[in-house]
C-alpha cells in the first residue's frame, strides 16, 4: 500500500464531532502503552506522525487520522490508565461503547496487546465486548522484537489461549522495530477498504 496522504481530521469527545462523509473506518484500541502510536506510525510510514507519549493514558480523544483520502485509522484512547478519576473513565467507556455499537462506517477493529504478557483483564473485557457485539477484530500482538524467536510460540500460545479467539477473527505478530506483520495489516486495510 502506497501511502500519499495522511491528516489528523479531528480528535473528537462526542459524536456529533466525528467525520460525515463515510469513509471506510479501522479502528485501534488497547492498553495505555500498547504501542498505539507506533502502529499507526508504521502503517502510514511515518516517523513521528501519531505523537508517542512517555504518559500513558496521554489520548483521551478518538483520532481520525485520515490516509490517502480513502480511509480512517481511528485511535481510541487507552484503556486500563490508572491515572485518570472514574469519571472520565466511564466518559470514555460510554463514548467508545457508543463508537462501537453504533458507527456504520467501522470495517474492522485492530485490538492491540503487548505480546511480552499475558492479556490483561482489560483486554479480556475488551475482546469479549467486541465478540459479543460480532465486531470484527485483527488482534495485533505488539512489541514481538522485545521476545526472543525461541519463545515466540510460546508468548503466542499463552495469548490465544487465553482470549479463545472466535472463527474469522485474526492474530497478527508486529514489531513497529522490524515492521513484522506490517503488510499483513495493510492488506487487510486494503481489501475492506
Amino acid at each position: 500500500m502506497k501511502i500519499n496522504s495522511v491528516e489528523l481530521v479531528i480528535s473528537a469527545v462526542r459524536r456529533s464531532q466525528y467525520p460525515t462523509d463515510h469513509k471506510p473506518e479501522f479502528l485501534l484500541v488497547g492498553r495505555s502503552n500498547v504501542g498505539k502510536s507506533s502502529f499507526i506510525n508504521t502503517i502510514i510510514n511515518r516517523k513521528n506522525y501519531a505523537r508517542t507519549s512517555s504518559n500513558p493514558g496521554k489520548t483521551q480523544t478518538i483520532n481520525f487520522y485520515l490516509v490517502n483520502d480513502r480511509f480512517y485509522l481511528v485511535d481510541a484512547p487507552g484503556y486500563g490508565f490508572a491515572n485518570l478519576s472514574k469519571a472520565n473513565k466511564k466518559k470514555f467507556g460510554l463514548m467508545m461503547e457508543d463508537y462501537l455499537q453504533n458507527r456504520e462506517n467501522l470495517k474492522q477493529v485492530f485490538m492491540l496487546i503487548d505480546f511480552r504478557h499475558k492479556p490483561t483483564s482489560d483486554d479480556l473485557m475488551m475482546y469479549e465486548f467486541l465478540k459479543h457485539y460480532n465486531i470484527p477484530v485483527t488482534i495485533v500482538a505488539t512489541k514481538i522484537d522485545k521476545v526472543g524467536i525461541t519463545n515466540h510460540q510460546k508468548h503466542r500460545n499463552a495469548i490465544l489461549d487465553e482470549l479463545e479467539l472466535v472463527v474469522g477473527n485474526d492474530f497478527v505478530m508486529f514489531s513497529s522495530i522490524t515492521k513484522a506483520g506490517k503488510t499483513e495489516i495493510q492488506n487487510k486495510i486494503e481489501i475492506l477498504s
